[in-house]
This record gives C-alpha cells, sequence and structure tokens, in this order.
C-alpha cells in the first residue's frame, strides 16, 4: 500500500502514554460502552441499538484530552494520512451531491482505557467510532491483534479497518444509524448488520476512490485489496463464532457474515459509488 507522502491534517488527538483514563467513578454510560463488545467482538455502538441510546444519555461528557497535532512515529502517522484520506475522499463525494462534508473530531489514538463520549473505551473492544462525540478510538496494540489473532496482517487490512470506522461517522451524518435502529440489534436482516455493510461497502469507495483523490499519494493495489477482503472474512460473525469455539448462529449476529462482509467490500471496490451500498434497501444481504 502507498501511503507514504500522502497528505496528514493532523486530526489526531494522541492519549498514548497518559495510562488508563477515568476507570474510577465511570458511571452507567461506562459500564454500558464496557458491556459492549466491538467491531471485531461481536457488536458496537452502532449495532447495539438500544445500548447506545442508554450510553449516550447517561454518559459522562468529560474527556481527557491528548495533544492534537501530526504524530511523529509511523503508526500514528498512517492512521493521520489514511483517515485524512478517507476524509479527502468523502469531502468530494459531498461535494459532488451539494452537501457539506464534516470530518470526525478526531481520531483518537489511546493506550488500555480511555474516557469517550459514549462511556469507557477499552482496547479488549478494538477500534470503534463513538457517534456521541464523533470521534474513532483507536488502541494501535490492536494492529499485532489483527494480524496474529485474525490472521489478516498488512497496512491494508488496517486502512480497511480504519475505514471502515470512519464510514460509521458518514452514517451519523447522513442518519443512517438512527434509521437502523427501528431495524433492531441482531439477526441476520437487522439494523445492526445492515449498518455494519454499509460501512464495509463504503470502505470500499474509499478504497477504490483514494488514488484519484489524493493524485496517487494514497493507493492500493489489487494485492492490497486482497488483503482488505482477508480482514472483512477475518470479523464476520460466523468466523468469530466458530473461532470462539461455539455454534453459528444468525439469529445473534450483529455485523454479517465473512461473505457478507466481502460482498460489500467488492461492491464499494468495484462501484466507487456510495449509491450502491443501500444496504437498508438490499433484499440480499
Amino acid at each position: 500500500m502507498r501511503w507514504l507522502g500522502g497528505d496528514e491534517s493532523g486530526n489526531i488527538e494522541d492519549r498514548r502514554g497518559l495510562g488508563p483514563v477515568g476507570i474510577g467513578g465511570v458511571g452507567v454510560g461506562g459500564l454500558v460502552l464496557a458491556a459492549v463488545g466491538y467491531f471485531f467482538f461481536g457488536i458496537s455502538p452502532q449495532s447495539t441499538l438500544s445500548a447506545v441510546d442508554a450510553a449516550q444519555s447517561q454518559a459522562p461528557s468529560q474527556q481527557a484530552a491528548g495533544p492534537r497535532s501530526a504524530p511523529s512515529d509511523q503508526d500514528g502517522r498512517f492512521v493521520d494520512v489514511v483517515a485524512t484520506s478517507v476524509d479527502q475522499v468523502w469531502a468530494q463525494i459531498f461535494r459532488d451531491n451539494g452537501q457539506t462534508y464534516r470530518p470526525p473530531a478526531a481520531e483518537v489514538l489511546y493506550d488500555r482505557a480511555t474516557q469517550t463520549g459514549c462511556g469507557l473505551g477499552q482496547s479488549a473492544m478494538g477500534p470503534f467510532y463513538c457517534p456521541r462525540d464523533h470521534r474513532v478510538y483507536l488502541d494501535l496494540s490492536f494492529w499485532q491483534e489483527l494480524d496474529s489473532r485474525f490472521g489478516a496482517s498488512g497496512e491494508a487490512a488496517r486502512a480497511y479497518v480504519i475505514a471502515h470506522e470512519m464510514g460509521h461517522h458518514v452514517q451519523n451524518l447522513l442518519g443512517q444509524d438512527r434509521e437502523a435502529r427501528s431495524l433492531g440489534a441482531e439477526g441476520p436482516t437487522s439494523g445492526s448488520v445492515r449498518l455494519e455493510l454499509q460501512a464495509d461497502c463504503y470502505a470500499g469507495v474509499w478504497a477504490a476512490r483514494v488514488s484519484t483523490v489524493t493524485n496517487g499519494k494514497v493507493a492500493l493495489d489489487p494485492q492490497d485489496i486482497e488483503k482488505g477482503l482477508q480482514a472483512a472474512a477475518a470479523v464476520g460473525d460466523d468466523t468469530l463464532q466458530q473461532k470462539a469455539g461455539g455454534q453459528v448462529m444468525p439469529d445473534s449476529f450483529t455485523h454479517g457474515s465473512s461473505a457478507q462482509r466481502m460482498r460489500w467490500f467488492r461492491i464499494g471496490v468495484s462501484k466507487g459509488d456510495p449509491a450502491a451500498c443501500d444496504t437498508f434497501g438490499a433484499t440480499r444481504l
């Protein structure tokens, strides 16, 4: 994956090294969030839709601030470049549709645990987007987990994760997360599954457009796309349930099967058009 030399917006809030913030007295909102699995562990704030509402209404508003700048380390710079390119892609898409895109408030890098607008975030939850404070949260130790546990290695797999989470921000801007709440949080055709598959498709749209939008500064080749597909397959609900030694139970799906996640990522890549990502109107997921 090409990214060195890409634009860096400095929209990174670096809380690394500040320690696990806010564990004491986290409150009901934090307990709700801590009880929710994220992205790679089954359930996200968008997936457990009723839990999100509770977290948003009861979560503490104070957050620990870290320095806001362009990171100097390689991992931090990678997040900054990829996130900036995602913003550039969506800014163009919104402009083309007569709309104004607002980037996330920040991409937050943290260690172990940190306070969020949705409650206490912990590294065991995996990467996540908090719709209340409009931030993407990343503990970069997850990159090793992505490689060793899920078998999805390389920068393109990491970029897919970032683009997926920022896809949730796009959904928040467009009100698609609110639409999902009316369709339920679990099951093979639930609002949760449709929301997550749409975020996968949005990640594919980014992959399709990023080279053109960034004038080749950020680009993925066909092998990189395969890495993204591997990451999508590794985190399907059926694959995760099998790895956990359990039975595959579609009625408990929150993100979609591996085949579905790969399919919608491919749709985004092949079409390059978010209109093709209408998982809410799709009869086949």
